[in-house]
């Protein structure tokens, strides 16, 4: 199936939002929360999971709807993997999101791109692509939400966890019903532990897609 332009359009405003997103609203947002005293990692934490949600987590809602096969949201997402691996590799780090011990922003684009793709051709719907990002994106920024303002610093803590399982069940459960349910609340306890470089944005992804395929029900929409 070719590409069509509105495709291509669409991922156009899409980019363009994300470059206005991460490159000039967190950064202000960044800036004005410091001058008002709060701790500069406390605020980097925020950033990344606000680009979580509304860079992530929108484009993978809109996807299902206006994209007829994965191949240009693919290419977009391994587009702002590198540039956001760049900063990393030159030295030159978007501070305002980015931190030198990690590159967990750079797993999150690749892990949007693999899981999207891989579920969308694997079952020919694309929502067995979505589901996974969802949870990754909207219940991996509302844990590191809640964690951040509770302890003020990055840590895993199953206040995030159940945060995370009372903003996806419902989702998983409206997409894929209870097989969608049960799944978001097992992301909701992986997404607890880190496994060396596997940190959540691979390990959850990556399970919810593995047991979605293996389960393969019938989903809602």
């Amino acid at each position: 199936m070719l590409i069509s332009v509105e495709e291509i359009g669409l991922a156009t405003v899409l980019f363009v939002w994300i470059v206005i997103l991460v490159g000039f609203l967190t950064k202000f947002f960044y800036e004005a929360l410091v001058k008002r005293g709060v701790e500069e990692r406390v605020v980097i934490y925020y950033n990344r999971k606000i680009i979580h949600i509304l860079a992530g987590g929108l484009a993978a809602i809109l996807v299902p709807f206006y994209f007829k096969t994965p191949i240009v949201p693919l290419i977009l997402a391994m587009l702002l993997a590198v540039l956001n691996y760049i900063p990393h590799k030159t030295g030159k780090l978007f501070y305002w999101y980015q931190v030198p011990e990690n590159m967990y922003e750079v797993h999150f684009c690749i892990m949007w791109g693999i899981c999207l793709t891989a579920g969308w051709l694997l079952t020919g719907n694309p929502w067995f692509g979505v589901l996974p990002i969802i949870f990754m994106s909207f219940g991996d920024a509302i844990t590191g939400i809640v964690r951040n303002t509770m302890f003020k610093r990055r840590t895993k803590s199953w206040w995030g966890n159940l945060a995370m399982a009372i903003v996806t069940i419902p989702i998983g459960a409206w997409i894929f019903g209870a097989a969608g349910a049960g799944i978001a609340a097992l992301c909701s306890l992986i997404e607890h532990y880190e496994f060396g470089m596997l940190d959540d944005n691979i390990t959850v992804p990556l399970a919810a897609l593995a047991i979605l395929l293996i389960l393969n029900p019938v989903p809602n929409i």
